[in-house]
Formats: C-alpha cells, sequence, structure tokens
C-alpha cells in the first residue's frame, strides 16, 4: 500500500487495529452463541461484552510484543485480551481454530470494502451519465484502427463507458455476496468441537453467509473470482483512461484533463499539458490486474488446509481494495472535469475531404444496380485521391465528376448520401437502451 495512492476510508479498513476489532467481535459473537449452547458461562460473554464496553481500544503494540514471542498472531492476540478481561476469557475460541477468526475477519474486511468500491462506482456513473448527456449529440469523428472510419458522438463515447461500468458494478454486488461467507467450523472444518449453531450465530451478526462446506479454511475459489473482478474493473478504468488520453494528443485535442491554475506539465517545456491523471490511471490497473494471478494461484491449497496462501492475502486484499478505490476516485474527477472540444471534433471530423461517407455512396451504388465489386472500385479509388491529398481534395465533387459514378447515381443523389445527420439518427435508441430513457 502507498500513501500516494491511497484515502483513508479504505486504508482504515484494513489497519491493524481494525483487524484487532473485528477479532474480538468474532470472538464475542462465539462466547455468546456458547453460552447460549451452555458449553461456556453466560458470565464469560458477558465479561467480553463489559470489558469491551469500557476499553474499546486496541494496544496494537502489546499484541505486536506478544507475538513476537509466541510467532503467531491469533495467540497474541488472545493472550492480550485475557490479560485484560481476566479469568473468564479462558473460555474464549472453544471449539475454534484460527483460520475460523482470519478467514471470518477477511470476509468481512472484503465485504467493508466492496461496499465502499460501489459507492466509488455510483459516483464513476454519475459523472458519466452527466457527460454522456452534456454531449449526446456533440458530433465527433469515430475511429478503427485509430484511422477515422465513421461519425459518431461524444456523448456516445460516454455512453459506452457507462453501460460498461454499469456491468462492472453487477459483477462486483454478485463478487460481494460470493465473499462475504462466515466459517466457525474448528479443526479441518468437521464442527467436532464447536456446534454450527455457533458459525450460524456469527454469521447473523456480521451479515455474513455460511459457508456450506470450509474444510479448515473458506474455499479460496471464493477470492479468486473476487480479485479477478477487481482485475476486470481496472481494466474498464483503462480502456477510458486510454480513450482520454489519445482525444488529448496534440494532434487529435479533442478533449483533454483539466489543468489546474498553477499546474505544471514539465520541468523543461512550460507549454506542456499531459495527460498525467489517465497515464497514471493505466500504471495503477496494471497493479489490480497483477492480483488476480496470485489470488487464483490460492485456490490449491494442500488437503484441508495450508497457509500458502496467507502471505498473498495479506499483500492483495488491502493494495487491490485501496489501489482500485483511488483510480475510481481518480477517474471520477478526470470525467467531472474533463474539458471537451466540440469545434476542434468537428474540425478533425471534416479533415478528411468526406471520407467518412464512403460507406454510405458505396451502399447506395449497390442500391443502384452495379455490383458490390465494381462499387467498391469506383468509390476506392477517389477516395484514394483524397486521402493522398491529406483531405485537400473532396471525395464528393471527386465522385460527382466520375462518370461511372453518376451514370448510376444522379449529383443530388450523391450530395444526399453526405448529410451528417444520417449517421446520429439512432442515438436517442442507444441512450434508452443504456440509461432507459
Amino acid at each position: 500500500m502507498i500513501l500516494r495512492y491511497s484515502r483513508p476510508d479504505m486504508v482504515k479498513i484494513w489497519d491493524a487495529e481494525t483487524r484487532f476489532k473485528i477479532w474480538f467481535e468474532i470472538e464475542a459473537h462465539a462466547t455468546d452463541a456458547l453460552a447460549e449452547l451452555g458449553v461456556v458461562p453466560k458470565s464469560a460473554a458477558k465479561a467480553l461484552w463489559d470489558w469491551w464496553a469500557t476499553n474499546p481500544t486496541i494496544d496494537v503494540a502489546a499484541i505486536d510484543a506478544i507475538e513476537a514471542v509466541t510467532k503467531h498472531d491469533v495467540i497474541a492476540f488472545l493472550t492480550w485480551v485475557a490479560e485484560n478481561v481476566g479469568d473468564e476469557a479462558r473460555f474464549m475460541h472453544q471449539g475454534m481454530t484460527s483460520s475460523d477468526v482470519l478467514d471470518t475477519c477477511l470476509a468481512v474486511q472484503l465485504s467493508r470494502a466492496t461496499d465502499l468500491l460501489l459507492a466509488d462506482l455510483d459516483q464513476l456513473l454519475a459523472a458519466i451519465k452527466r457527460r454522456a448527456f452534456e454531449h449526446k449529440m456533440t458530433p465527433s469523428i469515430g475511429r478503427s484502427h485509430g484511422i477515422h472510419a465513421e461519425p459518431v458522438t461524444f456523448g456516445l463515447k460516454m455512453a459506452e463507458a457507462y453501460a460498461e461500468f454499469s456491468r462492472c458494478k453487477d459483477r462486483l454486488i454478485a463478487a460481494r455476496k460470493d465473499i462475504a461467507t462466515c466459517a466457525i467450523s474448528g479443526a479441518v472444518g468437521t464442527f467436532a468441537n464447536i456446534d454450527p449453531q455457533v458459525e450460524e450465530h456469527v454469521a447473523a451478526k456480521l451479515g455474513l453467509e455460511i459457508e456450506p462446506v470450509s474444510t479448515q479454511v473458506i474455499p479460496r475459489d471464493r477470492h479468486a473470482m473476487y480479485f479477478a473482478t477487481l482485475g476486470v474493473i481496472a481494466s474498464s478504468i483503462e480502456r477510458l483512461a486510454v480513450e482520454v488520453r489519445h482525444l488529448q494528443r496534440t494532434e487529435v485535442l479533442e478533449a483533454e484533463e483539466y489543468f489546474s491554475p498553477g499546474q505544471k506539465g514539465s520541468s523543461a517545456m512550460p507549454h506542456k499539458r499531459n495527460p498525467v491523471l489517465t497515464e497514471n490511471l493505466t500504471g495503477l490497473a496494471r497493479m489490480v490486474r497483477s492480483y488476480a494471478l496470485p489470488a487464483m494461484e490460492n485456490v490449491a491449497l494442500w488437503h484441508e488446509r495450508d497457509i500458502s496462501h496467507s502471505s498473498v492475502e495479506r499483500y492483495i486484499a488491502p493494495d487491490a481494495t485501496i489501489t482500485l478505490d483511488f483510480a475510481l476516485g481518480r477517474l471520477t474527477g478526470v470525467i467531472d472535469k474533463l474539458l471537451v472540444y466540440p469545434e476542434r471534433m468537428e474540425k478533425n471530423l471534416n479533415k478528411m475531404g468526406g471520407l467518412v461517407h464512403s460507406q454510405r455512396v458505396l451502399l447506395a451504388l449497390t442500391q443502384a444496380g452495379v455490383s458490390r465489386e465494381d462499387s467498391y472500385r469506383l468509390v476506392q479509388r477517389n477516395a484514394m485521391k483524397v486521402w493522398e491529398s491529406d483531405g485537400q481534395l473532396s471525395l464528393m465533387e471527386l465522385l460527382k465528376a466520375d462518370e461511372e459514378v453518376t451514370a448510376a447515381l444522379s449529383p443530388q443523389q450523391i450530395e444526399e448520401k453526405f448529410d451528417l445527420g444520417y449517421h446520429l439518427k439512432h442515438i436517442d435508441t442507444i441512450f434508452a437502451r443504456v440509461f432507459g430513457q
């Protein structure tokens, strides 16, 4: 975790104090359930909660000092609680194993982290939607292979992003459901020393589902899918960021990141306005995606349990969620303040002498009785003249001067094929599909 790419609410979920507080809640709720079952005295559960009510602070340094001796984090925590609560604490952790605490805690942390990420996505979607409707009918050139193709609108680009991030949200909701499971099943997951009702009670208290079969750990296919989902969201962030980066190139300059007063683009060249935020987002996306592979490799644990996944998750769980949270917030800011230049879009759209209308002429010729092969040949030979003139020549005028073309189409029919509005006639339909309005 790097502070430069972190936001405090997400960081707090992963700090040591939060983790130990969740551990305490798991242990205390389990002790409550054990007391109701008559396994431990009710006074034991009461002692835990009474102490917590008056001392809701975790001494992380003291627990770390105990762990330096025990070389076991859960034992260190239990020892510290016992030192503070007293004799009744001996009934805590009855029939449980460390993974019951660690895995259930991780489920709580990932659930809370996901709630923040879902809120981030809502804010991003709102910003994208606003810009989409603002530029719904702002004509722009569509590009395939980086080359001018046919007209689109800038709003349509935003609508595409909105639909994509809506899918991201749906996937994240599913991933949250998948990851939010509780396991309090004891050594090797057989419930031999703890009643399944304890697991049900803890799960209910923490807002989790019970894990149907947990061996000694919650199955890591759940985590693999979760981190893969984060990786897909990161890729969607990069896709939109790359679009902004390309649009900001000097030769294009149809849109650019907001450049604040006093901002500097280069230590050497005072004129520079660089797409630093979206370049940064491309880099952050690479990091989030990189966490998906170790999560998948964690699935294949030995028998009922090993801890080869543990060190991996200590890295990837905080890093992936913290980085993605930051990236979503940054992208929202970029889209919200994005500078859009419709005049430049129009200039670029008209740059190549009407080549963007070539398909309409091709189709008109075929409908007029010319074979597709001959239609393509006629349009292409005129289009290449425009291309080679760097747009100085007009495709419309060349076609009107081509006798083979005018044998099939009148000058008026040719002119009709250069209507920009023709390409935008279904934008409303697309918006209705995306936004439902």
